[in-house]
């Protein structure tokens, strides 16, 4: 399993760093912070502001994964630029997805 997810009760949840207010939406690989935990990359170009940007962010996971977008929600941090965001699905398929993901980027 890829050091920025784990498994969650029905699907996976991801550790991402959001960047607001960029020039386009993007996942951009993975990366760890300093006290060595690992996450996804993400960029939209979104305010921060009244939940516009966790939205845009369940927005572009949803589409790059291909699961609907009512799947995904961010669960933790929805203030903060670390997140954890939950994907409902057959984690299976979302696992394979998310290695597929990060791998090209």
């Amino acid at each position: 399993m890829p050091a920025f997810c784990r498994l969650a009760e029905n699907g996976l949840a991801l550790f991402v760093r959001l960047t607001p207010r960029s020039a386009r939406d993007a996942i951009e690989g993975t990366a760890e912070t300093a006290d060595g935990r690992c996450h996804l990359k993400a960029r939209v170009r979104a305010v921060p502001e009244n939940g516009k940007a966790n939205a845009a962010l369940e927005k572009l996971l949803a589409k790059q994964i291909g699961v609907p977008s009512s799947a995904v929600s961010v669960a933790g941090g929805a203030t903060s630029r670390l997140k954890t965001v939950e994907i409902r699905g057959d984690r299976g398929e979302l696992l394979i997805r998310l290695r597929a993901i990060a791998a090209g980027q």
